[in-house]
């Protein structure tokens, strides 16, 4: 077994500042920003006291909904400086996924930017706090979410009702960096200190508790997996609200003194730029991202001759994909990760000299320290080398448990620490895995982890529907679309664009069905229990959708 780290997330950073003081840490080209791993750790310390001051304490959960912006990573380290559990909201919730988040998390203070895309922040949060605006900041009361204290808004003219971020930094100022010691050496690495929601079969999204030790170690290996060095320079173009772009980007660089290069909106053509311009020698995305920048009008333009490697993840590869990803974007040691939230996040990864054929039809081997098991559905037996299971993994990386839910979490992790990811997969003698299948009704939708359960549940509440079952059907860009079969109450009518209309600005427009049926049942085992399966397959049969994508 190789050596733990066992630096905080705070400590880590720490001691990249004295190792590599005058290291590029964080760079937005656009913005032109540009912190040493000195002027990276010297502004997270300022912050970290500056929310010692505001009150937050250790302990205490605190959101972030925003896209990549430098505050982001500033907060993920003066966050862990003092012991605050970062809670990551998906930056394209709406108002009903927001609030429950706040209130399930028990989220003493929000950090958010003015708006993303289509969706304007500032009236979707005046909508879950009623009052706001009227409120004096720091001093927010509303019976709904009754731990909720602080809005702290980052950007320039700051809504009524909320503190700029900046004002943070000024708190800082006069708090002795004794205090802030004081506090950093009750820490512990074995606490939480990350939460991200991952939506649950029950219908409702779990929190995810990962602690320092869980993404630091995971951070520090994906990175030894891209052969990461102090002359490594990654563009980040994945949201940080997920492990993609917190761990896979952020930890894996900062254990390495790896330079951040984050994109704030992903868009193909600023990826594209941002790896000329700085030179970066990584890159990380989904396979429709790749995709977009491969088949940018403006793709040939570029000089990516500085690549070397990154990580696709989040959806199978197309061997084509990742034949051009090499040579034409010049990525020749680009890797190939899977994981999942729970396991913060890498279980499996390839490596930088896994032959291609590896690097499309596998997600690797065990990451070092990670076990990694196939076991029979039914019996839960270990199987041997290509025989078709559920991937279990065990080791540093399995989180701490899902926030206020054992039952959840005894689902999840069974009593030998073992953490049952309910997908299938085949391993081959060497220890490479294939992902084959899910046990979970999921769906992936470009990257996004989509669950039928939590659709339903929300289309329940409509008046007019008495069942709805939801699934994924293929699609040739996403890999997988939304459909909903509906059962109308009797004598109701309802039209496709009504469904879709009650979706609107209350769950993500990723979650919002593309196909919607209205049919009179469901077919059914002998036990009673529908079958999805058949739904989707006459679904496929009905939308012309044989040659659409993956059919697993």
């Amino acid at each position: 077994m190789s050596q733990q780290i066992t630096h905080t997330v705070g400590g880590l950073l720490d001691d990249m500042a004295r190792r590599y003081p005058d290291n590029d840490a964080l760079v937005y080209p656009e913005r032109g920003l540009r912190y040493s791993y000195r002027q990276c750790n010297e502004v997270c310390r300022q912050v970290a006291k500056g929310l010692l001051r505001l009150g937050i304490k250790k302990g205490d959960n605190v959101s972030i909904w925003a896209y990549n912006v430098p505050e982001w990573v500033i907060l993920q380290f003066a966050t862990a400086k003092i012991g605050a559990v970062l809670v990551t909201i998906n930056t394209s919730y709406k108002s009903a996924e927001l609030e429950y988040i706040l209130n399930q998390s028990d989220s003493t203070t929000l950090f958010m930017v003015r708006s993303f895309k289509d969706s304007d922040y500032v009236a979707t949060v005046t909508d879950v706090i009623p009052g706001l605006a009227s409120a004096e900041p720091g001093s927010i009361s509303t019976p709904k979410l009754p731990f909720m204290k602080n809005v702290v808004f980052i950007g320039e003219d700051t809504p009524a009702g909320m503190m700029n971020f900046n004002r943070i930094m000024e708190l800082g100022v006069d708090v002795p960096d004794s205090e802030l010691a004081a506090i950093e050496a009750t820490l512990d690495c074995h606490e939480t200190i990350n939460m991200q929601y991952t939506s649950g079969t029950t219908g409702f999204p779990k929190g995810v508790m990962l602690t320092h030790y869980n993404i630091v170690n995971n951070g520090f290996n994906i990175g030894e997996c891209m052969k990461f060095t102090p002359d490594d320079r990654l563009c980040i173009p994945v949201p940080f609200f997920h492990c993609f772009g917190c761990v896979l980007g952020v930890m894996a660089c900062v254990t390495h003194a790896t330079a951040m290069v984050p994109v704030e909106i992903f868009d193909p053509l600023k990826v594209l730029q941002t790896i000329e311009k700085e030179k970066c020698t990584a890159v990380h995305g989904v396979p429709t991202m790749f995709i977009a920048e491969l088949e940018h009008p403006e793709f040939p333009k570029f000089d990516l001759s500085s690549l070397r490697t990154g990580i696709m993840a989040g959806s199978p590869c197309p061997i084509e994909v990742m034949k051009k990803v090499i040579s034409r974007m010049n990525a020749s040691e680009i890797t190939i990760a899977y994981g999942q939230t729970e396991s913060s996040p890498v279980i499996t990864q390839t490596r930088t000299d896994d032959p291609i054929e590896l690097r499309v039809a596998t997600v690797g081997r065990a990451l070092p320290d990670v076990e990694v098991k196939i076991v029979d559905i039914e019996t839960g037996t270990a199987l041997p080398p290509g025989k078709q299971g559920e991937l279990c993994t065990r080791g540093y990386l399995v989180m701490k448990g899902y926030y206020k839910m054992p039952e959840e979490t005894a689902r999840a992790i069974d009593s030998d620490a073992w953490l049952h990811t309910g997908d299938l997969a085949i391993m081959d003698e060497n220890g490479y895995c294939k992902i084959t299948g899910r046990i979970k009704q999921m769906i992936i939708r470009g990257g996004e982890n989509i669950y039928p359960r939590e659709i339903e549940e929300f289309l329940y509440t409509h008046p007019k529907i008495s069942d709805i079952q939801v699934y994924g059907v293929p699609d040739r860009k996403y890999g997988e679309q939304v459909m909903a079969a509906i059962i109308l109450k009797k004598g109701m009518e309802m039209t496709e664009d009504e469904v879709r209309g009650y979706c609107q600005d209350k769950i993500a427009s990723y979650k919002i069905p593309k196909y919607v049926k209205f049919v009179d049942g469901y077919p059914m085992t002998a036990s009673g229990k529908i079958q999805k399966f058949k739904l989707r397959e006459m679904a496929i049969k009905e939308l012309s959708l044989e040659d659409a994508g993956p059919t697993a």
